[in-house]
Formats: C-alpha cells, structure tokens, sequence
C-alpha cells in the first residue's frame, strides 16, 4: 500500500529583507542522488532509491506546493502533515520524520503526527520507536475516526482508509515484523472492527490470517476468510484480495507467484504471502528462498519486503 522515492537537496537562500519574510526554498529539479536512509534488519545499508524522471518531478512539484503551503500557515497541523507526507514519498523517510516531530512537539495531542511517524519508523527499521508512535496514536485517538486523504490517490480517487484503521493497521504490523504475534494478533482485529471498506477488508484480513497460521491457530484463520468474496469492489487492494482467495482454495498458489525479482509493489506483496503460504505449510526451503529474492528486489520500503527481509534475519 506505499510507493518509492528520490532525495532532494535544499538549495540555500539568503534574502535580507525586513518588511517580508524569505520565501520558503525550493528544491532543485534534478537531484538524484542516493543516500542510505535506513540499515536493513541484515545490517544492510538501505539507499534512497532513484525514481524515474517524471514520477520524481510530479513529487517534487507537490512536495513544493506542501512547502508553500507551511510557509503560508505556519501553524496549521495539516500543512505539516502533508509536508511530511510528501517528503516521505520521494524516499526522504529521515526528515519526514523530523517533520513530523516538529509536528509532535507544536500540536503534541494530535494523533495524527504519533500515526505518521510510527508509520515511517517501520520503514527505517524502528520497530520500537513505531509501537511507541502508534500505541500513543490510539490513546489520543479514543476512538474517533476520520477518513485519511490519499496523497497517492488511486484509480477512482476514493480515500480507503480512515485514522483508525491506519493506527491498528501499522501497530499490528510493527508487532509482527518483531514476531510478537499475540499483539499483532490483538492489533488486527482492532483493526478489523473499523475496517468498513472491501480495501480495508482485504488488507486487513490479510494481515489476521497469517498473523494466525503462524500462531497455529488455523480454524480461526479460516473464519477470516469467510466474508472473502471473488466479486469484492476492491479498487487498490487486488494483491491482498487475490492472496485471500488463494488461501481459500479459490486460485492456485502457482498463479499468484510473480516474478520476485520485479521490485512492483503489488508482486513484492504478493511474492510475500505466498512465501509464507509455503512457511507455515512446511515448505521452509521454497518459502526463505522466495523471501531472499524480495529482499534482492531492492524495493525495500514496501512492507512485504520489510516482512521478507524479517523472515530471512530470523531464519
């Protein structure tokens, strides 16, 4: 569900004026170099990826008009938000996080700021650091929920998920990638109760299932999969909805293995749940392999990858 990246540098500016402030810099428009960002589970520097040119210029267009926009209302957490949001999407995770700290620190009981950097601290690596973020998210939260604008919208322009079903969504997968799955457990089924669309569904149900097949627990597994149908309107989630209806017995496992090595999203997601289809139906030799070509993929910031490359550290 979240897409690759780029590096900008910030040009120094000096205005001297003293009727108007500077205006906000501006990146340059062809910066592509990369920068490690993370270190793996494997211990493995993780580079800032390099994206294709026009992807990275409309991000950069949009991380402009963000900047602009905090410039313009310094104190409005939603421009912060989205500052943060669309550095993160040029592969910036460090100084999304850094973004989002400013936002903790001027607007501290706004969940949204803990939700945002727990997501991104998954990303680098920073499992504990996330669960902190997300589990103080749910306590701010209380309960009330609101739909989260896609800064990557999709197909139709339909928002899928809600502040709620983020929290639980990325603390059920914070747990998971430390293979605590009695949390994990309890964080998905949170996650299930306030995921209303067939997107969140699929998503979410997903997650509960292998959280349970690796707990043992298969005659609950198979009750997730009971309100799986082959006609949901799924819009962005098709990877998940057809790992659901393999898991069912509704596809063949072969038809859902793409090539590992193409790094896409939807293939990195795919590729994982297979492999650990085949882990935890004793089929450990084809499940690691499959796990050691995603991390080869090098997309490392998707979150199949991030379970692969977990799988692999704890082989």
């Amino acid at each position: 569900m979240t897409p690759p990246f780029a590096k900008l540098l910030l040009p120094l500016a000096v205005v001297a004026c003293r009727t108007a402030p500077s205006p906000p810099p501006r990146p340059p428009a062809t910066d592509q170099v990369t920068t490690a960002e993370a270190i793996s589970f494997l211990g493995t520097p993780l580079e800032r990826p390099v994206l294709p040119d026009e992807t990275r210029r409309r991000y950069e267009e949009a991380l402009a008009e963000a900047r602009q926009r905090t410039y313009a209302e310094p104190d409005d957490p939603d421009a912060l938000i989205w500052l943060g949001r669309r550095t993160a999407y040029l592969g910036r995770f460090r100084d999304a996080i850094d973004i989002f700290t400013r936002g903790i620190q001027r607007h501290p009981r706004d969940a949204r700021f803990y939700r945002h950097r727990g997501h991104r601290y998954i990303t680098v690596r920073e499992l504990d650091h996330a669960i902190a973020d997300l589990e103080r998210a749910a306590s701010l939260a209380d309960g009330e929920d609101e739909i989260e604008p896609d800064g990557l919208p999709n197909a139709r322009n339909v928002p899928t998920s809600t502040l709620q079903s983020n929290i639980w969504y990325h603390l059920g997968l914070a747990h998971y990638l430390k293979g605590d799955f009695e949390r994990a457990l309890r964080a998905y089924r949170e996650c299930l109760e306030v995921s209303k669309n067939p997107d969140m569904l699929v998503a979410t149900s997903h997650w509960l299932y292998m959280t349970l097949r690796r707990l043992g627990r298969g005659a609950e597994a198979a009750r997730v999969l009971e309100p799986i149908r082959a006609d949901l309107d799924v819009i962005e989630n098709g990877a998940y909805h057809r790992l659901l209806l393999m898991y069912k017995g509704e596809l063949p496992v072969d038809s859902l293995l793409p090539s590992a090595s193409s790094g896409a999203l939807d293939d990195v997601s795919t590729a994982y749940g297979v492999g650990n289809w085949y882990l935890y139906n004793g089929d450990t030799t084809r499940a690691y392999r499959i796990f050691e070509q995603i991390v080869a993929t090098g997309n490392w910031a998707a979150f199949g990858a991030v379970a692969a490359e977990a799988e692999v550290k704890r082989k």
